[in-house]
């Protein structure tokens, strides 16, 4: 836990090591640097501490510089603190506490209020934890759809439009799938809710593992599923969709008795390989189009809209 690691930064081999084996002693993960540029090369590292004993001055950068470089990054999640030093002013308090400093220590260092300050540090690391995983949280409920575990309307929206925006900067096509199951109001008519809700899942399921890695698939809206695959023309795209309806016509509801009832899903495909513009709007509105054209056309197909004219699979 990043909580329990703490970087000792100090110049003075003597202090250091003392300092090393007291926190150590108390149960800390102890990392330790010498100079001011090796702790701002570990602070750029994956394995950053999350807190910091650092010496006021020391070579290569003193520790209020360091201080004043940490906070200007704005860094997620918080590194806490304790700014050491023999200074015992209050014009020195205020000055390390504007740089970025946490807490404040004069030299000699007393064991039992170093541990003090320590536990105040990791209190309130652990609630910045707490508050970092709500967020989380948060974040996941506002894009997730919570029946499919898949991107909601507003997710897969946000991807389609950073994936637009790469594929106009790179010269890339970019190609959408929209897909619904067919006969779904009769399921749930027929079946209940219940057995909807588990056909949703498997479809989304099979969707999900059959897509590329970097591709997307969030359920629009029902039972209507919106697929983005970056870097994907009108070729490519149709393959995947054949490959996606195929898996998806392979799941099927199991009904009392062991009756089988067969699941079929239909797509529209639309890219910008084809004619349509880098732009959200129109390349939904194509595919929506395809995947009317799919039901029409007796559904269970894939469809693709281009520019001025349809292509029946």
């Amino acid at each position: 836990m990043r909580e329990k690691t703490i970087l000792i930064a100090d110049d003075d081999y003597n202090f250091r090591t003392a300092l090393e084996d007291m926190v150590g002693a108390w149960g800390y993960e102890v990392m330790s640097a010498k100079n001011g540029l090796d702790v701002w090369e570990i602070l750029l590292g994956e394995d950053a501490p999350g807190m910091m004993i650092l010496d006021w001055i020391m070579p290569g950068m003193n520790g209020l510089e360091i201080c004043r470089r940490l906070r200007s990054r704005r860094d997620d999640p918080y590194i806490y603190i304790i700014l050491v030093t023999i200074h015992d002013q209050i014009e020195q308090l205020a000055e390390a506490i504007a740089a970025g400093a946490d807490d404040y220590l004069t030299k000699p260092v007393f064991p039992e209020e170093l541990e003090a300050r320590l536990l105040a540090g990791k209190r309130i690391l652990d609630f910045q934890a707490e508050l970092m995983s709500a967020r989380d949280a948060l974040r996941i409920q506002a894009t997730q759809d919570p029946l499919t575990n898949l991107w909601n309307r507003k997710g897969i929206l946000e991807i389609l439009g950073r994936e637009l925006s790469r594929a106009s900067r790179k010269g890339m096509p970019l190609s959408v799938i929209m897909a619904d199951v067919d006969c779904f109001k009769f399921v749930n008519d027929t079946f209940g809710h219940t057995m909807g809700d588990r056909l949703l899942v498997g479809i989304a399921e099979r969707m999900r593992m059959t897509i590329r890695n970097y591709d997307a698939v969030g359920r629009f809206g029902g039972d209507e599923f919106l697929m983005v695959l970056p870097g994907c023309d009108e070729a490519a795209a149709v393959y995947l969709a054949e490959r996606v309806r195929k898996q998806s016509d392979s799941a099927s509801l199991i009904l009392p008795e062991d009756d089988i009832f067969p699941i079929t899903v239909s797509m529209g495909v639309a890219s910008s390989s084809m004619g349509i513009g880098l732009d959200a709007d129109e390349l939904i509105q194509a595919a929506d189009s395809a995947l009317l054209r799919a039901k029409q056309m007796g559904k269970d197909r894939v469809e693709v809209r281009r520019s001025v004219q349809m292509m029946v699979m």
